[in-house]
């Protein structure tokens, strides 16, 4: 499993902060002393949002057309309680939405998303991920499909949700060897794998779990192994949030690295998994 960025990328990571670091107003503050963790008196509250087909980690909350909960929503509050100010998790519409409203800055966090290069352009990611999960190839139930690595699928038909990352290196494999429809949602993604007019979709364990029973499909398609991929998650915030400085970034780094190491996210992945399968038909 990948727990952390690749080598490769810690150094993108690094050469990118410094260069958003230098647009960035300079802190208040003695030299070697870290300002506060609020950016400015008008930094009183943070959103976040994510891709709201995610269960166990984001749902949209019943009932509520602006709600999410899940896993990522309770590691927020856990975040926000620690560092002193309200983060809000609000539903934008489909993941690709959400990754927008974050790209020009009318929410300023992502609370959960896999690393890849075109994300760090519009957003700053918080290490260390603080959960991983894997993503699997999905086919239908009784049908052959021989799979063992990612050259197997290039004879197929794929289908996944627009603007999904399975992290950097499948993405670029992908990109220029398999052939893979972008649908706007996962049930349209299932839907069309069980009614044969794709022979795979590619998506997260868990909530292709969650979904195919869901949709009633779970003895229609199947996930099979190994893995395509085995990411983590990340906490991102937004290049364009008044809110985005140098001190709250130390301040979100410190705090999520005690969230994974006191076991608060595991425990928060846990409850996600509970409440979703309390609340499925």
């Amino acid at each position: 499993m990948i727990f952390g960025l690749s080598g490769w990328c810690r150094r993108l990571l690094l050469v990118s902060s410094v260069v958003s670091l230098a647009a960035l107003q300079a802190e208040p503050g003695q030299p070697g002393t870290m300002a506060s963790a609020v950016p400015s008196e008008s930094c009183t509250r943070l959103t976040a949002t994510g891709n709201p087909e995610y269960p166990p980690y984001l749902w949209q909350e019943p009932g509520s057309r602006r709600g999410l909960i899940g896993a990522n929503k309770t590691i927020m509050e856990a975040l926000s309680e620690r560092l002193g100010i309200p983060i809000e998790v609000i539903y934008t519409g489909p993941w690709s939405r959400a990754q927008e409203e974050v790209r020009v800055g009318r929410v300023d966090l992502i609370a959960g998303a896999f690393f890849t290069l075109p994300r760090l352009a519009y957003m700053d990611y918080i290490e260390p991920a603080f959960l991983t999960t894997r993503s699997v190839v999905w086919k239908r139930s009784l049908v052959a499909f021989d799979y063992s690595e990612w050259v197997d699928l290039q004879p197929y038909e794929g289908a996944t949700v627009i603007n999904n990352s399975f992290g950097q290196n499948f993405d670029e494999y992908a990109s220029t060897n398999l052939s893979i429809d972008n649908v706007t949602s996962l049930p349209q993604a299932f839907r069309m794998l069980a009614q044969g007019r794709v022979d795979y979709v590619l998506y997260e364990e868990y909530p292709g779990l969650a979904y195919a029973a869901e949709l009633d499909l779970d003895y229609v398609i199947e996930q099979i192994e190994p893995p395509i991929s085995a990411e983590g998650l990340f906490l991102t915030i937004s290049r364009r949030s008044p809110c985005n400085t140098e001190a709250l970034r130390a301040e979100l780094t410190r705090i999520m690295a005690n969230l994974v190491a006191d076991g608060t996210a595991q425990r928060a992945l846990s409850d996600g998994l509970e409440t979703w399968s309390m609340s499925s038909p």
